[in-house]
């Protein structure tokens, strides 16, 4: 998403003067605020099956609040933490940190109200949600540093969004259950797949400076193999919590149109041509994600 600002340059500082609408839109793009439409419709899914309809009002307003806080916490914390390199890298070289859009101190500011927001509402919707807060903070704001030491950051990610269903569960009856578990997993495998296809994007660039991209470790030929077992594993886990959640035809619908997608995914993204990534990134993974919230909640009023 490219934008354009017409704010003034003050000469004596080199900052550009921003007007408040078009500093909002800065800071929606930074924290790729469009990007919310992965893990939260999994998380509405799984409410849904907990309720075994659909939750009250004030629960499902809760859970977006601690979903967005959450989002935008991990990603604007993500961007301070990923400052330097993102100066050196030109593919990131023009998001709003590096450019000095937004202040260090606006973006830490961003990170303390999400994150309150997130804590706010766990405490609002029930103990034992409150009591996990903290750890899905350490996790979600952990991964920004998981690159630089391990192979395994791709995971980690996949651990950031599937902690969502669990949450969604958690705040809908007040424990955790085996199914949002196995949503989880499915969440877990599946986002790991789409970052190692996104990750195809800076391969050289991780192995100038030493970071650990499974494409940059193993060659993008064989992190694509991975990606490819991970999407398959993750189609797997998506019927096995129809079957323990005991859903029906119209969810399995949905199933087999995220497969569609997955495949369509892995098939327009080649090692030698990572042109494509951006249009497997975010068009095939929101139908993905969409698709299987929306064949979730038409199964259960079905």
């Amino acid at each position: 998403m490219r934008i354009r600002y017409r704010g003034k340059v003050d000469q004596g500082v080199g900052r550009v003067r921003i007007k408040p609408l078009e500093k909002l839109v800065i800071v929606l793009e930074m924290i790729k605020f469009e990007h919310t439409i992965f893990a939260l419709p999994f998380a509405m899914s799984s409410a849904l099956v907990a309720a075994r309809g659909l939750p009250d009002v004030r629960t499902l307003l809760l859970i977006l609040a601690a979903m967005v806080g959450a989002r935008t916490a991990a990603m604007a914390f993500n961007r301070i933490a990923d400052l330097r390199l993102d100066e050196l890298n030109p593919r990131t070289a023009n998001r709003a940190l590096p450019r000095r859009l937004i202040s260090i101190g606006a973006a830490w500011s961003l990170v303390v109200v999400s994150s309150a927001v997130l804590i706010t509402a766990a405490f609002l919707l029930n103990p034992l949600a409150f009591a996990l807060s903290p750890v899905a903070l350490a996790i979600i704001l952990g991964y920004s540093y998981s690159k630089r030491f391990t192979s395994l950051s791709h995971l980690w990610l996949g651990l950031s969004l599937g902690i969502a269903p669990v949450g969604a569960w958690i705040a809908v009856t007040g424990r955790i259950d085996f199914e949002p578990l196995v949503l989880s997993a499915a969440v877990i495998l599946w986002t790991a797949g789409f970052d190692i296809i996104y990750a195809l994007q800076d391969v050289d660039f991780d192995r100038r400076f030493g970071l650990f991209s499974l494409p940059a470790r193993i060659g993008p030929r064989n992190a694509l193999l991975v990606s490819r077992v991970f999407h398959t594993g993750a189609t797997g886990l998506l019927v096995w919590f129809g079957v323990i959640s005991k859903l029906g035809f119209w969810y399995y619908l949905g199933v087999a149109l995220a497969a569609c997608s997955l495949l369509y995914e892995q098939s327009i993204v080649s090692p030698q041509d990572p042109s494509r990534v951006n249009a497997a990134f975010f068009n095939a993974n929101g139908i993905v994600s969409i698709g299987v919230f929306a064949f979730v909640a038409l199964d259960l009023y079905l």
